[in-house]
């Protein structure tokens, strides 16, 4: 039943309403003013303060909302969710609120931004939809898209900053503007509306030929075999990396076979449904079932779960945290890392599985942290060339002379308007086509940077006679058609976007062209696996690459094979699997090896890498946090600062306090961040000291005191048990035994760090202290630093490497 009715003026009232009785609220708007944040204060807080979930979502879009609007909003209440979209010069034009009650749903469509005026007695037309019916669950699958999307930052102290000095300075250079939205608050904007992209369709991948008994084959013989020795070890998260093409999602099928309810969470729709297709093959008697936008069925052996709609309230409370034994992560980059944790802290699981096709761990840094850190596989495509698995390649480097470094980089891209200036150009066209024909075999997919320039360059293709199509989340193509059509040879070339880079594999595509610059080594990695399918007569793809001075233009070749190089060789040039080949134009050589002579300083690139992570967080990342989300190594942060928190002196991040405790205790934070751990004892030796609380930690511990806590960590999980596998020396059945355990403790990490700490340490029979003086007032200080270096050694040591 679905009661619709109009809505002229005063849609403010209404809201506020229907806010004293929600249960979930959901705001989407293009521009947030302050007059419009004050107005709704009061009903918000009242909301977060019995705990209804909140999200509200607005843009930057001309720049139109207001810094103290957002300021206001980041300080109504911490259970508000805010996320702010980069519109990157395109327009943002959205306005829906979406309420939850316990009995009905509404949904506010209109034109009425979050402004006191248009909630008001402007002049606006909005529909009301009260109903039980799919409209809201189709319209919060689509909030949900765009709150996580990747044009999306959370918004906080950090970003809010950011936001409003780029507010300043467009508004400096257009006075006129600044003052007709500033004082007036909301002039009505009547604005091109954005285009919202309509659900993709599903487009089932081509099932992998297996026998009538659907046995584990290739690369998931291995990685079960490593899995097993996971759960043997009494981990309860890993993380499996698998090339595309050798059955990620079988592999995690026959994994799940030894429990009884499992979870399989992705971001796509097709990806869900693939899942869903394997998982029928491998275990048939298990229920399956789908809990996205349009279908809640729950109570199925498998749940396959789209992350935008579990990872809201409303949904995710209907599930009890032990419901699952397993759950199973797709990679997750197109969604914020945020979703997942939250879905993750709810529920708890025996055992917690990352499946990804991406290698490079600092591009998939989100994945890694989910499942801190434990590596259990790792094949990439590389070892699955030479097992004869994929496909051989064949790459060229095309010189692309576009000045690159003239362009904004917007943090995670170019500007796309700057970027299409570039690019819509016919002589660009006409390089790119005559590459094309000189190195294409049969059935090409090519890979552009956005929508505009796929149509543009299919457009000219089409005019040199070539039978081309753009296939985009805008297309009026059917895209099961066309790619019938691509399959069976009658077009020969495919435009897209990203539409290709998951979820759509067709084995045949013989031949890749990329004509946008890397700006991920991710995606790269992903789009080069859609030519790496073995198909019959294929013999190799051809990858045809654009290379200009863009980012990364100078590390993607990594991708391509192992950097060890030649001697005497001004370029890196990677060794690549049997059958394959890379050939470079000289423009080329030359330009990368530029490049790599003008990398950043690396000091910049930690800087920078620490502000990215400590953006996301809304603070300053901890020791581990920074390991897990940063981009660049947490070891790179010891080399050149001697330790995480001399680098936070450094970068100006540390409290008086902090630094007047850096300052003097110097040389002990270093000594705790660069001491040797062949193996582990040293740090579980401080830990117990730690465990002792903030006041007592400073004070002697003897080895029989510290021998109880030694065991208890150790026993605790067997893959902390396993490290007394390697000593050699000695029966590993001393930890069982606490006086040989206390006899040991002396023997190995309270004699071996006293003698290599220098003067911070001493060993006086069988007594383990410092050597420094520390007053009352400056323990628990050192305490937190101390405790953060050790917890995140302590884990970088026990982190399972595939």
């Amino acid at each position: 039943m679905t009661d619709v009715r109009l809505l002229t003026r005063h849609l403010g009232p209404a809201l506020i309403r229907k806010m004293e009785d929600s249960t979930s609220i959901c705001i989407l708007t293009s521009f947030v003013m302050d007059s419009g944040v004050r107005y709704l204060a009061p009903a918000l807080i009242d909301a977060a303060e019995r705990g209804v979930e909140i999200k509200i979502c607005t843009g930057d879009y001309l720049f139109i909302t207001q810094p103290h609007a957002l300021e206001r909003l980041l300080n109504l209440h911490s259970n508000i969710e805010l996320r702010l979209w980069q519109s990157n010069g395109h327009s943002f034009h959205p306005k829906a609120y979406l309420f939850k009650q316990a009995d009905k749903k509404y949904t506010y469509i209109g034109s009425s931004n979050l402004s006191h005026s248009a909630l008001n007695h402007g002049v606006e037309w909005n529909v009301e939809v009260a109903d039980r019916s799919l409209f809201y669950e189709d319209a919060l699958e689509q909030f949900t898209k765009t709150f996580y999307a990747t044009e999306t930052i959370a918004l906080n102290d950090e970003t809010l900053q950011l936001y409003e000095e780029r507010y300043e300075r467009h508004h400096a250079h257009q006075p006129d503007t600044a003052r007709q939205f500033t004082q007036g608050e909301e002039a009505d904007l009547m604005l091109p509306e954005i285009d919202v992209d309509d659900e993709p369709e599903v487009i089932h991948e081509p099932p992998a030929t297996y026998e009538v008994d659907i046995k584990p084959r290739f690369a998931q013989v291995e990685a079960l075999a490593e899995l097993e020795k996971t759960i043997e070890e009494e981990y309860s998260k890993a993380l499996v990396v698998m090339a595309t093409g050798l059955g990620k999602t079988y592999l995690a099928a026959f994994f799940a076979k030894r429990f009884k309810r499992i979870l399989f969470i992705a971001h796509l729709e097709e990806i869900l449904h693939q899942a869903a297709h394997s998982f029928q093959k491998v275990i048939p008697a298990y229920s399956t079932g789908m809990y996205n936008g349009k279908r809640k069925e729950r109570d199925a052996d498998v749940c396959f779960a789209s992350i935008f709609t579990l990872s809201m309230d409303q949904h995710l409370n209907e599930f009890d945290p032990g419901a699952f034994d397993l759950i199973i992560v797709d990679e997750f980059h197109h969604a914020a890392a945020k979703t997942y944790s939250k879905v993750l802290e709810h529920f708890e699981p025996s055992f917690l599985l990352g499946i990804t096709a991406t290698p490079d761990r600092n591009d998939n840094k989100d994945v890694y942290a989910l499942c801190d850190g434990n590596v259990a596989f790792r094949f990439d495509f590389l070892q699955a060339i030479d097992r004869g698995w994929l496909s051989p390649f064949r790459y060229f480097g095309v010189y692309d002379d576009t000045d690159y470094s003239q362009l904004t980089w917007l943090g995670n891209r170019y500007a796309e308007d700057e970027l299409l200036e570039v690019q819509l150009r016919d002589s660009m066209a006409e390089r790119i086509y005559d590459a094309w024909k000189k190195r294409k075999q049969t059935k090409t997919v090519a890979f552009c940077s956005s929508i505009r320039q796929a149509n543009f360059l299919c457009a000219y293709f089409q005019a040199q006679g070539i039978s081309a199509v753009s296939l985009t989340s805008n297309s009026e193509i059917n895209r099961e058609q066309a790619i019938a059509a691509f399959s069976s040879g009658k077009i020969e070339i495919i435009f897209t976007v990203n539409l290709f880079n998951e979820g759509i594999d067709i084995p045949a595509i013989d031949t890749l062209l990329f004509v946008r610059p890397t700006e991920s080594l991710t995606v790269f990695t992903q789009q080069l696996g859609r030519g790496l399918r073995l198909s019959d007569g294929k013999e190799h793809c051809v990858v045809i690459d654009l290379i200009g001075n863009y980012r990364n233009a100078d590390v993607k070749l990594s991708v391509l094979g192992s950097e060890s190089g030649r001697k005497g060789s001004r370029v890196i040039k990677p060794d690549v699997p049997n059958g394959c080949e890379i050939e470079l134009d000289v423009k080329v050589i030359f330009l990368i090896s530029e490049l790599k002579h003008k990398k950043q300083p690396r000091k910049e690139r930690l800087k920078n890498d620490y502000i990215a992570v400590k953006q996301e967080l809304g603070r300053r990342p901890t020791y581990l946090e920074l390991h897990h989300q940063g981009h660049s190594s947490s070891i790179e942060y010891r080399q050149e600062y001697r330790s995480y928190f001399h680098f936070l002196s450094a970068a100006d991040e540390l409290t008086d306090r902090e630094q007047e405790i850096l300052e003097r205790y110097d040389n002990w934070i270093a000594e705790v961040e660069k001491t040797g751990m062949a193996r582990s004892y040293k740090m579980v030796l401080l830990k117990t000291m730690l465990d002792r609380g903030k006041d007592e930690w400073i004070k002697p511990i003897t080895r029989e005191e510290s021998a109880v806590r030694f065991s208890r960590y150790y026993l605790e999980k067997e893959h902390r048990f396993r490290e007394f596998a390697k000593d050699k020396t000695s029966s590993k059945h001393w930890i069982h035994d606490p006086i040989k355990t206390a006899k040991k403790i002396e023997e190995m990490p309270m004699t071996k760090w006293s003698a290599s700490g220098g003067d911070l340490l001493k060993l006086d029979e069988g007594t383990f202290s410092l050597n420094f003086d520390v007053p009352p007032e400056d323990r628990e200080a050192l305490y937190e630093i101390t405790k953060e270096i050790c917890e995140y050694r302590l884990h970088w040591y026990f982190e399972r490497k595939g």
